[in-house]
């Protein structure tokens, strides 16, 4: 008798975590299902099978198939671990040159760590307004964050005849997941080298 307000007591965290590990599993479900399928042939009833849950369930979690993908595409971001870029962007004792190694770490670990995901956004845009939509809001949102480092330098930090813009523009040349892609994919870079690799770049590129 005395075990039964214990496990009442309980019960609210208890459900809180199963609740948890159902989205988990019908994330990473639909993730396997996105990238080995393809975004067209993947239905919610084939998540829900995949995940061993009902299709209500999936709806109830997640909503529609692209509010499926928008959650993968957040976890994207978290996986990168977005404090860590910032506690490198505001530490005291940073320069432009560790901003941009900051900025480099940072994508790199978003493209190593969830750069299927990102794709699957990308091709699913093609045919899904929402996920085109995301996509896009993904890459402003980069830039903006750009901007605001590069306009929190002093005058002269720039490479002469380079403005914010351009160097937005430049960055986005050099640290984007096809870059990535292709020097991992097709070359054998590690992903440690092509870190280093923008690390310096950019360095010669944007910096006076």
């Amino acid at each position: 008798m005395s075990e039964e307000p214990g496990r009442r007591r309980y019960d609210s965290l208890r459900r809180t975590a199963q609740a948890q590990q159902t989205r988990g599993d019908i994330a990473r479900a639909a993730l396997r299902l996105f990238v080995s399928r393809g975004w067209g042939a993947t239905t919610v009833r084939d998540v829900a099978r995949e995940a061993g849950v009902s299709v209500p369930t999936v709806y109830a979690a997640y909503g529609n198939k692209p509010g499926l993908t928008r959650a993968l595409a957040d976890a994207a971001d978290l996986s990168a671990d977005v404090p860590q870029l910032v506690a490198a962007l505001e530490s005291p004792t940073t320069d432009p040159a560790r901003q941009l190694a900051a900025m480099a770490g940072y994508d790199r670990r978003l493209y190593e760590r969830a750069g299927d995901v990102i794709a699957l956004v990308r091709e699913a845009g093609r045919s899904e307004p929402d996920l085109a939509a995301l996509y896009d809001d993904s890459r402003r949102r980069g830039d903006r964050t750009r901007v605001q480092v590069f306009s929190s330098w002093p005058p002269g930090v720039l490479r002469t005849g380079l403005d914010v813009p351009s160097a937005v523009d430049v960055y986005a040349a050099l640290c984007n997941i096809d870059v990535y892609a292709v020097l991992t994919g097709e070359r054998g870079w590690s992903p440690d080298r092509v870190e280093q690799w923008w690390c310096g770049a950019l360095v010669r590129e944007l910096l006076h």
